[in-house]
Order: structure tokens, then C-alpha cells, then sequence
């Protein structure tokens, strides 16, 4: 009896009928799921993953504090990439280590899955405001990465000092992830000031008011400012919880629902908010950001409108802009704006390339992990308890349900001729070649335990 480790790349190097190859660009939530989908389809899918990891925004947008959730969709990003049929590509950068055009031409797949996520964030809308970056205004993401990282010996990538006054612009769950890292270190330093060690991790499952407390301080007593959250709408406006085509029954739920949610960060996390108010121009000093011009709005038929005259100023040492994440550009994919170009938003297909199709963030534009769930209650009580950490614990990962984004690009993948046997053993070839660049040999387990 043979007892050789099964390579997940004999499915092209020995291939003997036809089958289809389906390439998956970026091995996270949307793409892991993509790729254990079509290989649960019959399909062969092999995903490139330009990072060594591929666990995306799960490892480095979704702050530390998250030690449970990301244990479990760690896990099940594992389970997805190991499912047979699936073949693991790693420090793989579609558009550089690989062209996307080369993927559907010369290695001749059946079709291209774009999945690689947003990472970019969405340029703060102020004239000027680009050259203040890293002196005085910060960008959510390095932010969020720089947190999650920053305690690791031997770190070396950006470094922020949290400033006390901090404002955040934005209002979608990413902001309230931000609000709370400035707070939650703003407050851990105080008591550090004052002989009270702390893990922050702690601080933010117990929260701010119950810890001080605990030590017999109160806020006025540490003089902590903290941070303040400028949102252009109202609160029950945040989308911190969503569904499709509400009635109007339940959107009225879902404000409800949305208030509550924001409520409860402010309480349990001190976080200031101010609603109906957005950025029109900056402050500067020098060569730095001293603060922003804002000016009030209202929302009228959900549209929303500058009050003429009501402008005000806000000086903060520190500005941090989370107002949402765009793909980063790929060469070789056209872009409309800040997205990429789809002839077709249902599929997903790209439009000049026949046989791409986006999926996940790529499409949609946005930069969390949380897809919309059917009720309003329902969304409210995984927000709270799994994303904001302001709900009763959940002990479980609820049932993984492929959302209908992937699924549909997924279909249109399969409706795809497939590729003979001899294209996939040259096929088969070339990702033996990207293995041995990234020093991979076919061992997923081996290889996520040495890359932690």
C-alpha cells in the first residue's frame, strides 16, 4: 500500500480527463469559499495568495481583541483550502508574480475568480488632505494593522502614537473598530500611569467603566478626553446592520437596531459620537494636520444635504479616516473609479475579460467580513456580540452559508468549457514552479504552523 502523503497538485500533474481549472485570486473569506465550492463541484481550483497567510482582513483588519472569531474563521479558511480539489498558491501576487491575462491564455483555465479583497482606503473627500498623511492624518487600515501587530517582537512596520482628542471620520463597523483601539489604549496607558497593568484584550471584554470600577477610579479622575466619531448621518443611519429590501416595518427594526448598537459602544467604551456633520476642508500648521472643517447636514429622502452656513471647526492632534476600503488596483483589470470594472454586478463578470468574475469585497467595495443576515434582530445580535464585543457572548460559529455573491460567480465559472488533460499538466507545471519560489511543497498544515 502506498502511504505517500497525497500532493495536492497530482490533480493537474497527473490529470488523464478533462476538467475544470478554476483560479481563484485571494485565499480568504470570499476566496476560500470560492475555491472549496468549485471543488466541491468537481472543478479543480487553485488559489494564488499573495501573502504568506491567507487569512486576509481576518489577521489584519479585524482588531486582536477578536481572539475567538478569528480562531474559528481561521479554521474554517483552513478547512476550505484543504478540501480536496483545492491547491494552495502562497506569496503569489497576481499582476506581478503571475499575469492575469496569462492565467486565462497561456495556462489556459477555465476562469479567474477576483477575490483578493479591499485593501485600500477610500481617500478622505478634502481637497489637500493627501499631503497630511502620517502627519496628522492616518488611514484606518495601517492603523488597524499597526495595532494588531505592533506588541509582536521584532515588529517593523508603521508606528502611530495614539494622541488623547483623537476624531475618527466614518461610521460603518470598521470606524467603531477604530474608535474603540483609541480609547481602549488611550485608557490602558492612564492606568498604566498610575501603577495599573492591563491587558488590553481584557479591557475591552469587560469595558472601560466596569474596569475603572473595579479600581476604584472614575473617568473625571484619569482626564482622559478620548476619541470623538464624526459621521455625516444620524446614528441609525450607520450601517452596522443591514438586509436586503427591508420592508418598511423592518427598517424601521433595523434603525432601531443600529441605534442600539452605537449606543452601547458609547457606553461601554466612552466613545463620543457626532452625528449629521461632515469634513469640508483642513486645518493646518505647518506641515501638519491640525484638525478639520465640518459642516452639518440633514438627510432628506435618504440623500444627504450640507446645511448652507453651519460650519465648524474641530482641532485634534490626531485625524483617522474610516470611511470605507477599495480593491487595490491589479494590472491588467480595467477600474471604474475606485472599483474595478463590471459589465455585469449580479455575475460579477469583469468587463473586457471573458471569464473573470469578482466576488466579495473586490465587488461589493467594502472592507469587512460580516455579510448581511436575513433579519434585522439577527444582524443587531451578531454585530453586537461578535464584531463589537457589546453583546452576550456566542459560543459557537453559526453554520457557514456560502453568500450568494460567491455562489453566482461560482456558476458562471462552471458554465465554462473545461481544460484537457495535457493543458493541465502544463498547468500543473507552472504552479509547481511558483511553489518552489515561495518555498512551498503542497503541505498546507506544515505551512501555516510555521508561518504563525
Amino acid at each position: 500500500m502506498d502511504t505517500r502523503p497525497v500532493n495536492p497538485l497530482d490533480k493537474l500533474t497527473e490529470a488523464r480527463a478533462p476538467a475544470h481549472v478554476i483560479g481563484v485570486v485571494g485565499g480568504a473569506v470570499a476566496g476560500s469559499e470560492a475555491a472549496a465550492l468549485c471543488a466541491k463541484r468537481g472543478a479543480i481550483a487553485v488559489v494564488f495568495e499573495q501573502g504568506a497567510r491567507p487569512y486576509g482582513k481576518i489577521e489584519d483588519g479585524l482588531p486582536r481583541w477578536h481572539v475567538k472569531l478569528r480562531e474559528q474563521e481561521y479554521a474554517r479558511i483552513d478547512e476550505n483550502l484543504t478540501t480536496d480539489g483545492v491547491i494552495f498558491v502562497p506569496k503569489t501576487r497576481v499582476g506581478e508574480s503571475v499575469a492575469l491575462t496569462s492565467l486565462l491564455g497561456d495556462l489556459g483555465m477555465s476562469a479567474v475568480l477576483l477575490a483578493s479583497g479591499a485593501w485600500r482606503d477610500r481617500p478622505l473627500p478634502i481637497e489637500g488632505a493627501e499631503r497630511f498623511v502620517d502627519k496628522g492624518l492616518v488611514y484606518q487600515n495601517p492603523f488597524v494593522y499597526w495595532f494588531n501587530h505592533y506588541v509582536e517582537p521584532g515588529y517593523d512596520g508603521p508606528r502611530y502614537e495614539v494622541h488623547d482628542g483623537t476624531i475618527v471620520v466614518g461610521g460603518g463597523l470598521a470606524s467603531i473598530d477604530v474608535v474603540k483601539i483609541v480609547n481602549l489604549e488611550l485608557y490602558r496607558r492612564a492606568l498604566a500611569a498610575r501603577g495599573i497593568e492591563i491587558d488590553i484584550v481584557d479591557l475591552e471584554q469587560r469595558g472601560i467603566p466596569k474596569v475603572l470600577e473595579a479600581h476604584g477610579l472614575s473617568v473625571d479622575a484619569l482626564g482622559v478626553r478620548g476619541v470623538t466619531l464624526y459621521y455625516r448621518r444620524s446614528k441609525e443611519d450607520m450601517p452596522l446592520a443591514s438586509m436586503d429590501d427591508p420592508t418598511p416595518e423592518q427598517q424601521a427594526k433595523l434603525r432601531v437596531a443600529r441605534g442600539k448598537v452605537m449606543d452601547r459602544v458609547m457606553r461601554k467604551y466612552l466613545v463620543r459620537l457626532v452625528e449629521c456633520a461632515a469634513p469640508v476642508e483642513v486645518i493646518a500648521e505647518g506641515d501638519r494636520l491640525a484638525g478639520l472643517r465640518f459642516e452639518r447636514t440633514e438627510v432628506i429622502d435618504g440623500r444627504v444635504r450640507r446645511v448652507a452656513g453651519s460650519t465648524f471647526e474641530v482641532r485634534a492632534p490626531m485625524v483617522i479616516s474610516s470611511i470605507g476600503s477599495v480593491p487595490a488596483p491589479m494590472t491588467g483589470v480595467p477600474m471604474r473609479g475606485e472599483l474595478y470594472q463590471f459589465a455585469d454586478w449580479h455575475t460579477g463578470a469583469v468587463e473586457g475579460l471573458p471569464g473573470t468574475y469578482g466576488l466579495g469585497n473586490v465587488l461589493t467595495g467594502k472592507g469587512n467580513i460580516k455579510d448581511s443576515r436575513k433579519n434585522a434582530v439577527d444582524v443587531a445580535d451578531q454585530v453586537l456580540s461578535r464584531y463589537l464585543g457589546v453583546g452576550e457572548a456566542v459560543s459557537e460559529r453559526p453554520a457557514a452559508l456560502v453568500p450568494p455573491v460567491v455562489r453566482d460567480a461560482v456558476d458562471e465559472a462552471m458554465r465554462r468549457g473545461p481544460v484537457a488533460p495535457q493543458a493541465q499538466r502544463r498547468l500543473g507545471e507552472a504552479v509547481r514552479a511558483l511553489w518552489q519560489q515561495a518555498g512551498y511543497t503542497g503541505d498546507y498544515a506544515a505551512w501555516i504552523a510555521a508561518a504563525r
